[in-house]
């Protein structure tokens, strides 16, 4: 099932699918990229960011851009 990274569950996991076009340069810095397995390390209440493990890093996020970041999970 696709949905958004800012839809993922707290400790979720899941591969990218999809970054949106303008995002990829700077999500790439981060480690994040199409294929690559993420998790769901935490997610802060009322549209704070969320911090995801990719390759043994955790990276924070703003919500705006994990809305950006489609993953397949289960």
């Amino acid at each position: 099932m696709e949905k958004k990274l800012s839809e993922m569950e707290f400790d979720e996991v899941g591969t990218v699918k999809e970054i949106a076009e303008d995002l990829r340069k700077q999500v790439a810095g981060m480690g994040i990229r199409e294929g690559k397995n993420i998790r769901m390390a935490t997610k802060q209440p009322i549209k704070g960011p969320v911090v995801v493990e990719v390759d043994k890093s955790f990276t924070s996020l703003g919500l705006g851009v994990a809305e950006k970041i489609v993953v397949e999970v289960g």
